[in-house]
């Protein structure tokens, strides 16, 4: 796993991709171990080979680089470098993957990898199926799988906070290698539609690749053009995979399975009795909510404790992979029940029971609808307070669907930010109100302000307050910059503890 290559080896890969135009490398240097391949000049350490990567990519970012150790230098051929000791490709990003394979050794081929992509769950769906394989690898005396997810991430050596669904090709393969040393066997991770589209992922090859749902998201200049772009990029998880496990109570389902067909084995989930794995009898409880899942080999009833009846289909591809996985239904049915999905789903209450907060990561009209749908149903009486924005610079179309969802459901709502980044609060939660027509609605920027409005107006009034973004993240992004803020769980136990002040006091 340590075993480092020449910058010989590291030009063939490339020309086996079919990327290497020519190199300007000196005979002497052609056999030179490289012991670190970086587009970051931040990590530059000696016998570096660095990419010059980025749209935003700067002549001074190579020197830096090649001052802090650097011995050679990928760039495109477009680029207008003209420096010794360089490597020019027709495409820097098509290049990543092989240099990352070979830099790492090839470090997934002895992890069982699972991906999963779709327009709203994976999160959930990746700690439902985390929970399962931990309990199930525990019994056979081995390590807790490795994950990659919007919320964090650990590979055996790491445990972050992220802040972007699937991580860009070097750090990816640094995760897979990083398991592996760390004698992990499992890695599950969400697989964005960005990752697809623009070849983070390429070279995985997942053995299980599972596809949730697809609606309109991530529309935008600097997204996708448009949904078919969206739903062709999300297809591609199936271009190398083994098993496809696929929801066919999803929108365009026959698509999805057409696309898999021929490329993958079909492992089908959802609501029909014709499904290979299928859900029936599904129920709310006092304890959670019940339900029962057949597959050809057992029929065995499940229970999940998180709210949201949205959750049974996401529990149900957890439980479609593990049995694809080969794992019980006694391991299945503890791992649905003890999974918990920081910021998913977390139900705070008042003292006096009149204020329900849910924190949730809610960030898209798929995911909305479905909150909006399950309160509706598990709240009556309540009036529906709707806390939220959108991120700055991205899925435009989102802030108008956002608007016209709470529109259609809330009875009030607050506009506040939520990784506004390089662009205005107010040019964002603008876009947003055009679609609020038929209800209240106020602008208060900051989070915390936002909710204690929404917790203390209409005082005595029964309500649910839908909080939704950012869940239990710790960082806001404004401008080109992370800040640490309060995280919306804080915030919320925070408020709620005032208001019980107030009311019992």
């Amino acid at each position: 796993m340590n075993e480092k290559h020449t910058l010989k080896e590291y030009l063939e890969t490339l020309e086996k991709a079919g990327t290497l135009v020519s190199h300007t490398l000196p005979d002497e240097l052609l056999d030179h171990k490289i012991e670190c391949l970086t587009y970051d000049t931040r990590k530059i350490s000696s016998d570096a080979l660095f990419v010059c990567k980025g749209a935003h990519f700067k002549p001074e970012y190579l020197s830096a680089a090649l001052k802090g150790g650097a011995v050679a230098y990928v760039c495109s051929t477009d680029s207008g470098f003209d420096l010794p000791d360089g490597i020019f490709v027709n495409d820097v990003r098509k290049s990543l993957a092989p240099l990352a394979k070979l830099f790492h050794n090839d470090a997934q081929g002895s992890l069982c990898k699972i991906g999963i992509t779709g327009t709203k769950g994976k999160s959930t769906t990746l700690y439902y199926l985390k929970s399962i394989l931990d309990l199930y690898l525990e019994s056979k005396g081995k390590k807790n799988c490795a994950f990659i997810s919007s919320i964090d991430t650990y590979d055996g050596v790491e445990r972050f906070e992220s802040h972007i669904t699937t991580p860009d090709v070097f750090e990816l393969w640094e995760h897979f290698e990083n398991a592996v040393r760390s004698g992990i066997t499992h890695l599950a991770m969400e697989v964005s539609s960005q990752a697809l589209k623009y070849g983070r992922s390429d070279l995985v090859e997942f053995d299980f690749a599972a596809f949730t749902n697809i609606g309109e998201d991530h529309i935008s200049d600097v997204e996708h053009k448009d949904f078919e772009d969206y739903f062709t990029s999300k297809l591609k998880i199936f271009d190398s995979c083994r098993t496809a496990v696929i929801n066919t109570d999803s929108d365009h389902a026959d698509r999805i399975s057409a696309y898999a067909k021929g490329r993958c084995n079909i492992l089908t989930y959802g609501s029909s009795p014709s499904d290979d794995v299928s859900v029936s009898n599904v129920e709310k409880r006092e304890d959670g909510i019940y339900f029962t899942v057949k597959t050809p080999e057992w029929t065995k009833e499940m229970l999940i404790t998180m709210p949201g009846l949205f959750n049974v289909s996401n529990a149900l591809c957890a439980a479609a992979l593990s049995y694809s996985l080969g794992i019980g239904p006694e391991y299945i049915a503890e791992g649905l029940r003890e999974a918990r999905v920081s910021g998913r789903m977390q139900v705070y209450n008042s003292a006096d029971g009149k204020i329900v907060i849910i924190v949730d990561y809610a960030h898209n009209k798929m995911s909305f609808d479905a909150l909006y749908d399950t309160v509706r149903k598990e709240y009556p009486g309540y009036s529906v307070v709707s806390v939220f924005g959108c991120p700055g610079k991205k899925a435009f179309k989102r802030r108008f669907d956002l608007g016209e969802s709470a529109n259609a459901n809330a009875d009030f709502v607050v506009l506040c930010e939520e990784d506004s980044g390089e662009e205005s609060f107010e040019s964002i939660a603008s876009d947003i109100r055009t679609k609020i027509t038929d209800v209240p609605c106020v602008l208060i920027e900051d989070r915390k302000k936002a909710l204690e409005y929404a917790v203390r107006m209409t005082e005595g009034e029964k309500k649910v307050i839908l909080f939704t973004g950012k869940g239990e993240e710790t960082r806001l992004k404004r401008g080109n910059e992370y800040v640490d803020a309060p995280t919306d769980v804080a915030l919320s136990l925070g408020e709620l503890e005032y208001y019980d002040s107030l009311v019992f006091n």
